[in-house]
């Protein structure tokens, strides 16, 4: 069947041409031109995945996310935004988002993020690939957690329950994204091993945006606000010109 998507983008020419572009891509669209009009929509049948234009009046789309997110409504939400700073992204993140574009955008760059978005939940063209068992060299930073039984994992003082989505470092309970989780999990699974960009961006997004994208950088950043304790060491470790390693220095 085709996915649902639920539009919202106050400017009519971007909602026109976006619009078309999805019904051709087979996706069954429901566009709107403000906040109001998502939430309500949103609420009489829920859509596959959502895709929010920041900047709408009335309720923008952070504001809609947030309400979302505190009904408890986990539908994927990919966020259209003219904000280029990396704070602005994040504000998008912290609001409960999944992924974001930046406009001007490539067309072929919302087909693959909803691709990717659709897939981690089961949507679209099947499932999500099952990540790779912790390579060989990963054993010994395991050792002190325990490899995953049940979908429980352990590594560098985290927890990880993946069968119910949550994440603990030592006793505090993460609030993390479906993104963040992902890619909490990835960097766990192979904990000790220097992931490259690519290969980061195939797991989590089934697409590489390329050396440009910052895509991958912020949501490192921001899942270390979230993971970082004062006085505690690091556990996301930037390999400069490589990628990212998870270990406990």
């Amino acid at each position: 069947m085709p996915q649902n998507v639920l539009l919202a983008e106050d400017d009519r020419a971007i909602r026109h041409a976006l619009e078309r572009a999805l019904t051709l891509e087979g996706y069954e669209v429901t566009a709107v031109a403000d906040g109001v009009e998502a939430l309500a929509q949103a609420h009489r049948t829920r859509p596959d995945v959502l895709v929010l234009d920041v900047m709408m009046p009335g309720i923008d789309g952070l504001q809609v996310c947030r309400v979302l997110r505190a009904e408890g409504d986990r539908t994927p939400i990919l966020m259209l935004t003219a904000l280029v700073e990396t704070a602005d992204r994040i504000a998008g993140l912290d609001a409960g988002a999944d992924d974001y574009v930046v406009k001007p955008f490539d067309v072929e760059e919302v087909f693959a993020r909803l691709r990717a978005l659709l897939r981690r939940t089961g949507g679209a063209d099947g499932f999500a690939p099952p990540l790779p068992p912790p390579a060989a060299g990963a054993a010994a930073a395991t050792a002190t957690g325990a490899p995953e039984t049940g979908g429980l994992l352990a590594a560098a003082g985290l927890r990880m329950d993946v069968q119910a989505r949550r994440a603990w470092r030592g006793t505090r309970e993460l609030e993390l994204t479906r993104t963040e989780f992902d890619l909490l999990e990835l960097l766990v699974r192979n904990a000790g091993i220097v992931l490259d960009h690519a290969t980061i961006y195939d797991r989590i997004w089934g697409y590489d945006f390329g050396p440009g994208s910052k895509n991958l950088a912020v949501y490192v950043g921001y899942l270390r606000r979230k993971l970082d304790e004062p006085g505690a060491p690091a556990l996301i470790h930037t390999v400069r010109g490589v990628g990212y390693a998870l270990r406990e220095d």
